[in-house]
């Protein structure tokens, strides 16, 4: 189906494709994995026409193809569904899959009623039931990444890329989209996945491909590799374990939270953390975790609530005074409300902080902040290691160790991380997980919240499981003895 030789690209100078060979068959799913900044994007961008190779060739149905843009790629067959959904959610589902390739009538009008009609086929063949004529904002994030997957498709698509697809999803929507992927490749499509979950890889993948730094390193039936090979590949050395230690000593209270409410989201939440402990906040999506601590540095509006600091009590109207206390929340939506996308690095870095970085004349000294971000950027391993690369430009790992660079600067006494490791490579997990860990032995109280099980009972010392607003259990997890079947039965208990 797509025979892709020898792709270079660079950007700026800087050669992120070192000549790299991607083949994929009809009616395959083909799985392209690697560690964020290994080429994955910038490949299926330009196999997708949204960018445009500097050498190399591609063949499509042993066609000799080179896009200009992403419509000639849609029109060739290749279609594109991205880790952000670009949907309109004030449009309904027919007018989103159709948009841009509008059906017409006779007299060059909009023609609803056949668009409604084709639409209701796409969603036949895969397989699933969907309203076309209902607004997309009303749908759940899993029903609206099927609309992502009919608007690919609509095209009559012969080659379907899938960019992180399951990154905001529940494990049962995960699910539903396997089982249209399935079905997609039983009639003959073509598939190339992309994820950071291998569990998920060998589940729903044929063949697998690793990248790491721009190189391609192996290409390999899925049956005849395992998780370990796929990690050595990709980092090019044995990562061990994911998580480390759990904490060797705690300390006295750092943080107390009392009686905290936020209506219909949280109800009565008292809990505390310990000086370099590790609290994992489990639960269900939807279960108010994520709601409970928005409430907690006051991003959203609570009804109730009092607070401790190192045994003090304290008051905070904004995140903004909560942080200037120590209590520094990071944000699961690293590129809504968590990075200045359009600022570099150093900039990125800096953002919370910057009254300290002002020299005797009251201006912000720029070889003290530029000092300090570099000094992230080898600690974190961000990549490429240049503090004026904008945020945008950095692969989504990338962006999110410079997500907890920026918070790790405002020297938090307790620190609040929500998803810290989504959308992330196996890489910089390990990375990741070994900071916050050295968060929590310098003395720092560590929650972190996260919808992977075994994030949350690899990294945590305590669980705290939420359900319905409320913490379900408390599950002490210091002898690593917790398991995913217990956290699950309190967490889904009725």
């Amino acid at each position: 189906m797509l025979n892709v030789r020898a792709v270079t690209k660079s950007f700026f100078g800087n050669q992120v494709l070192h000549g790299v060979d991607l083949e994929v068959r009809e009616g395959e799913i083909h799985a392209l994995i690697g560690e964020n900044g290994a080429g994955k994007s910038t490949l299926v961008n330009i196999i997708a026409g949204i960018m445009r190779r500097d050498s190399g060739s591609m063949e499509l149905k042993g066609e000799p193809v080179n896009f200009a843009h992403p419509l000639e790629a849609m029109r060739a067959g290749i279609s594109m569904v991205h880790q952000e959904l670009s949907l309109v959610p004030n449009l309904s589902v027919a007018e989103n899959i159709f948009l841009r390739h509008e059906s017409k009538t006779a007299l060059g009008f909009n023609d609803w009623r056949s668009m409604r009609q084709t639409a209701a086929k796409i969603f036949e063949r895969m397989g699933v039931d969907i309203d076309p004529a209902v607004l997309v904002g009303s749908l759940s994030v899993g029903m609206q990444q099927l609309v992502e997957v009919a608007k690919a498709i609509s095209f009559d698509a012969k080659l379907l890329i899938m960019d992180e697809p399951t990154s905001s999803l529940s494990e049962k929507e995960t699910a539903e989209l396997f089982a249209v992927v399935r079905d997609l490749r039983a009639q003959g499509l073509s598939i190339v996945f992309i994820s950071h979950k291998l569990s998920e890889l060998f589940a729903i993948s044929d063949r697998l491909t690793v990248l790491r730094d721009g190189h391609h390193i192996a290409t390999n039936d899925i049956a005849q590799i395992t998780a370990d090979d796929v990690i050595r590949m990709m980092v090019g050395r044995h990562l061990g374990d994911l998580y480390p230690p759990k904490a060797a000593q705690m300390g006295g209270t750092v943080f107390e939270c009392s009686g905290v409410s936020r209506f219909g989201y949280v109800r009565d939440l008292s809990f505390s953390v310990r000086r370099g402990e590790i609290v994992g906040f489990a639960g269900l999506v939807g279960s108010g975790r994520t709601e409970a601590m928005r409430a907690i540095i006051k991003a959203d509006p609570r009804s109730s609530g009092s607070f401790k600091l190192e045994e003090k009590a304290v008051v905070w109207s904004d995140p903004g005074e909560a942080m200037d206390l120590g209590v520094v929340y990071v944000s699961e939506d690293r590129k809504g409300s968590g990075l200045f996308l359009d600022f570099n690095v150093g900039r990125n870095v800096a953002a919370s902080t910057l009254k300290r970085y002002r020299n005797r004349f009251g201006l912000i000294s720029r070889s003290a902040l530029a000092e300090k971000a570099r000094t992230y950027v080898d600690m974190m391993d961000i990549r490429p290691p240049n503090i004026d690369a904008r945020a945008i430009e950095l692969s989504g790992g990338n962006q999110q160790k410079v997500l907890l660079a920026k918070a790790l600067d405002c020297r938090p006494k307790m620190l609040i991380v929500d998803e810290p490791t989504r959308g992330v490579d196996v890489g910089a997990k390990a990375l990741i997980h070994a900071r916050l860990r050295d968060l929590a032995n310098s003395g720092v109280g560590v929650i972190i919240v996260s919808s992977e099980m075994p994030e949350v009972i690899g990294m945590s010392d305590r669980i705290l499981v939420f359900r319905n607003g409320e913490i379900a259990a408390e599950l002490d997890n210091r002898l690593g003895q917790v398991t995913q079947e217990m956290v699950m039965s309190y967490a889904a208990y009725k």
